[in-house]
């Protein structure tokens, strides 16, 4: 491939310097390769497994959103004084979300 281009490179250049033998073997070598353009097969494999891995997002049903697990007027002495486990364990988004606000209340958090 680098040749081939380096013989087109030196055609556009100076066409008379350049052996007609050369020049046709050239031009035939261009009309009849394939296209030899990179092909990552690696990238299309992960791809592949991504895919296999993680199903096809358009049949996967949309959840519903679910009610928090800690109500809005709960406090974080509330949290600390109880020893009740709660009705179904606590999304992390919704806990640190929980926490943020709480950091917010006392100024520790900017």
């Amino acid at each position: 491939m680098e040749n081939n281009a380096s013989i087109s490179v030196s055609l556009e250049g100076n066409i008379s310097s350049v052996p007609n033998s050369i020049i046709n073997d050239s031009k035939m070598l261009m009309e009849n390769s394939t296209d030899t353009s990179f092909i990552n097969h690696a990238a299309e494999h992960w791809a592949e497994m991504r895919r296999h891995w993680v199903g096809h997002q358009a049949e996967v049903p949309k959840k519903a959103p679910q009610e928090p697990v800690i109500s809005w007027c709960t406090t974080y002495d509330d949290l600390l004084l109880t020893s009740e486990c709660f009705p179904r364990p606590i999304p992390l988004p919704e806990m640190v979300d929980f926490l943020v606000d709480v950091w917010h209340e006392e100024g520790l958090y900017d």
